[in-house]
């Protein structure tokens, strides 16, 4: 098993939690601080089986736009996909 942990803008937060949602991810999804003169930020975070982890990551990079020389970069999401050693609902 393995967690994915995704800090986003919180404004783009919403249609990649509602992506992962929808494509049966269980998802938690909690507002974040990046720096100090920074907007608001969330962190997304899921577990899933190995095997569903390549699809997840798909649907996350699939929600932000590539850039473009003459544009405004956009909204950047960092990724972080840990091992989880215990898993267990109480």
């Amino acid at each position: 098993m393995k967690m994915i942990l995704a800090i986003m803008p919180t404004n783009i937060s919403d249609g990649i939690s509602q992506k992962l949602i929808d494509s049966g991810y269980r998802v938690t999804k909690f507002a974040s601080t990046a720096g100090w003169f920074s907007g608001g930020s969330t962190t997304l975070m899921l577990a899933a089986d190995v095997n569903q982890i390549d699809r997840a990551l798909e649907l996350i990079r699939g929600q932000v736009s590539p850039e473009e020389p003459e544009q405004e970069a956009p909204p950047r999401i960092t990724i972080y996909v840990l091992p989880v050693k215990n898993f267990e609902k109480v």
